[in-house]
């Protein structure tokens, strides 16, 4: 089995079972995460947030697929995680196509593409309807998860 394909493998395995300490070893120590919600976070960053997202995980289950080699570096995979958002217990299914570039059989940049949109509808209800499709509530999302990001970070 290609190397890329095993660390990816390996991550949402680990993923699925909230194991985030088998997950962050899947990075590079110069790696990068980009995704709608977060925005571009550095490896300590990354890491930090997936300890933060499989602690605060509920009613959670995950399922991954569609593994595409690109070439020596690139891979991308569908995934798909249902769960509660911890912030109004609302039910949320998101639907995730990860971008992978890999270094020394880790992940170096790592970004999760999904529509936005549809996360805000879901976590927000009326306000996400409404406003979720804006840049203003794109920035505010990700202002706001930064900052619970530092919170967790520092606590």
């Amino acid at each position: 089995m290609n190397a890329n394909k095993q660390t990816i493998n390996r991550f949402y395995t680990a993923f699925q079972q909230l194991d985030y300490t088998t997950m962050q070893g899947c990075y590079h120590p110069e790696a990068v995460f980009n995704d709608p919600a977060f925005g571009l976070l550095d490896v300590n960053e990354t890491r930090a947030m997936w300890e933060m997202l499989c602690k605060r995980a509920k009613d959670f289950s995950l399922v991954y697929g569609n593994i595409k080699i690109l070439d020596e570096e690139y891979t991308t995979c569908e995934w798909t995680a249902s769960y509660r958002f911890s912030k109004n217990n609302r039910r949320m299914v998101n639907r995730i196509t990860a971008h992978m570039k890999f270094k020394d059989g880790l992940i170096i940049e790592h970004t999760d593409a999904f529509d936005i949109y549809r996360w805000c509808r879901q976590a927000l209800g009326l306000p996400g309807i409404l406003f979720g499709w804006s840049p203003w509530m794109n920035k505010k999302i990700q202002k706001q998860a930064k900052a619970g990001l530092e919170k967790f970070m520092n606590s």
